[in-house]
């Protein structure tokens, strides 16, 4: 068989192929996974004490050492025959195992139940094999992997179907196409890229991924809900500490806006990786090939981080900056990977004299009038994806056409003719389903992955825009700070523009906003420049960037003010975004 053990956790499976797919139905129930899913299936009936277990009377049930039960492998072995026999020929050739096959229809309801248990776990398939190696085998490479992939979907799709035919005694009428065999699948290979002496030679031997395939809509529950506390600044290079496994270890390499950034994770956060290709561009060959401009390394083991388990440090030497964040539950939750990467592109961005933005920016063509970019500023909960959102609802009435350029992080450049120059980092959104119009996700399912869909702060990932226009370059028309905390009345309208640099500074560096529980901060709080990734942590390699960047604006004719969302104020979680998108189409109108 093509298959390995591969791995099985409580929320997941991962298999490794390393060959072509299996061909006959019956050889699904022949590779280790599937003797040892069945042990979880029969351990979950136990657990409840499901009426189904009388169909094991006389058998063992528990697993032993971990090792499989009598009844998982009597019931692996009789699915394996129930694809090609009925259990009138499996009573005549297995005369052993005919007592599970005496009563067609129960063993058919707990077949349908079994399937239920298989689809319920996060799949990942993991091929061993190259990709990109040459421009006249990439495509060849391309359709064997998504070949594969599909061959196996239909194949478990197809023993399923098989043993119900062959247990009811009739076809179905009714054909549910719903995702059967991995809903995520990876191709690795080993990339000789230029790794540099000393502490970072640990990660030489770990494997790249090279391409990615998933069957949304994807659900995920990970531990964690929501992200606590800082990405701190380190003096030392926290894998000098750090020893790592090249077997339990992947990269992924992704562009962050044009810079270009390696992700190195233990295994057991591969559900989060895969997300990240829901949000950046992932690198082409010769990209992943390229010195990085950043690397992450995510799950270290904690001893490497005794102090703190969320670092960043700045290798000068090497012109790397690197982050690493200690494996532990606490951080099974993606805005640890999302934000990390984001403030190492912070923090390069103002080693480069760039001016780094946590906020939202969009291309807004209105039915009359030139375009226009503006760009709203602003910390978690601020309301910059529901302005968004808004300006979708509003789009038939009030534009022709809205382009994101960024949805959470971007950065501002001076142009040689000193006008402001914003550029985004992601292809997609990691937005909060609380606040969102339902018809913003579900419009969308088809290519969504979505996170504790049932809890507060239930996220949706989701491609939202291409990667040529994140990194194109926009000049900058309107810069905003999104106010969540602060009513509207006479004195204080939706927008409020300010009339000089030092006005606009003192709003934004006070950064106040009121916590929407997407961290562990509640009330009205206050991050610097409403950026807490990177640069609350070099506010003094900051200020002046900011200092000189907001002297531009004004100078350069940017309209810069205050948006009033109302996000934080109980009762205007939709209407707030609703109207804040009024005021600036008004305004887009006026001006």
């Amino acid at each position: 068989m093509p298959y390995t053990p591969g791995e099985l956790a409580e929320r997941s499976v991962v298999i490794y192929m390393t060959g072509a797919v299996c061909t006959q139905p019956a050889q699904v129930f022949q590779s280790p996974q599937a003797v040892h899913i069945i042990q979880k299936f029969i351990d979950h009936l136990r657990g409840h004490d499901d009426v189904d277990l009388a169909l094991f009377e006389g058998m063992e049930t528990e697993g032993y050492r971990g090792g499989p039960s009598e009844a998982a492998l009597t019931l692996t072995r009789v699915l394996g025959l129930l694809c090609d026999l009925t259990p009138r020929d499996i009573r005549i050739k297995a005369p052993d195992v005919a007592p599970l096959v005496a009563e067609p229809a129960p063993l058919a309801r707990l077949v349908e139940d079994l399937y239920d248990h298989w689809r319920g776990y996060e799949r990942y398939l993991i091929f061993e094999g190259g990709a990109d190696t040459s421009r006249d085998r990439a495509l060849e490479g391309h359709l064997g992997f998504i070949q594969n992939n599909r061959d196996l979907n239909d194949l478990v799709r197809q023993a399923y179907r098989q043993i119900e035919h062959n247990l009811r005694g009739h076809w179905p009428r009714v054909y549910r196409q719903v995702p059967a065999g991995p809903n995520m699948s990876l191709l690795i290979d080993k990339v000789d890229w230029p790794c540099p002496p000393g502490a970072y030679q640990v990660l030489r031997e770990i494997r790249m991924v090279r391409l990615g395939l998933m069957s949304p809509p994807v659900v995920l529950y990970p531990r964690a809900n929501a992200r606590k506390g800082r990405f701190e600044p380190v003096s030392f290079n926290p894998l000098e500490r750090a020893i790592l496994d090249p077997e339990k270890w992947l990269c992924l390499p992704v562009r962050v806006g044009r810079l270009n950034m390696l992700v190195y994770f233990d295994r057991d956060f591969l559900s989060h990786a895969v997300c990240l290709l829901n949000l950046f561009e992932m690198s082409g060959h010769n990209e992943a090939r390229a010195k990085p401009d950043a690397i992450l390394v995510f799950g270290v083991p904690r001893g490497a981080l005794p102090d703190q388990p969320t670092v960043f440090y700045e290798d000068e030497g090497q012109d790397i900056v690197l982050g690493a964040i200690a494996k532990s539950e606490d951080v099974d939750y993606l805005g640890y990977f999302k934000k990390m990467l984001l403030t190492m592109h912070n923090v390069v961005a103002m080693r480069r004299s760039k001016l780094p933005v946590h906020g939202a920016m969009c291309r807004v063509q209105l039915r009359e009038g030139p375009p226009r970019n503006i760009v709203i500023v602003g910390d978690s909960g601020a309301g910059k994806s529901e302005t968004l959102e808004a300006f979708r609802q509003l789009a038939d009435d009030n534009m022709r056409s809205m382009t994101i350029i960024f949805d959470d992080m971007g950065s501002i450049e001076l142009s040689p003719e000193g006008k402001l120059v914003g550029y985004g980092t992601e292809i997609g959104a990691f937005v909060r389903l609380d606040d969102l119009d339902q018809g913003y996700a579900f419009g969308r399912i088809d290519r969504s992955i979505f996170i504790n869909p049932h809890r507060q702060n239930a996220r949706l990932v989701i491609p939202i825009c291409e990667y040529e226009d994140v990194i194109a370059g926009h000049e900058v028309d309107m810069l905003l700070y999104a106010n969540n905390y602060e009513p509207v009345d006479e004195e204080h309208g939706t927008l409020e523009f300010f009339t000089g640099p030092q006005e606009a500074l003192d709003v934004f560096r006070q950064g106040y906003r009121a916590a929407k529980g997407t961290t562990d901060e509640r009330g009205l709080v206050h991050t610097y420049f409403g950026n807490p990734f990177g640069p609350a942590q070099l506010q003094e390699r900051h200020e002046p960037i900011a200092q000189r960047f907001f002297e531009a604006a004004f100078a350069g004719g940017v309209k810069v003010g205050q948006l009033r969302t109302r996000l934080g104020l109980k009762g205007w979680e939709r209407e707030g975004p609703l109207e804040a998108a009024r005021a600036l189409f008004g305004e887009m109108r006026e001006g």
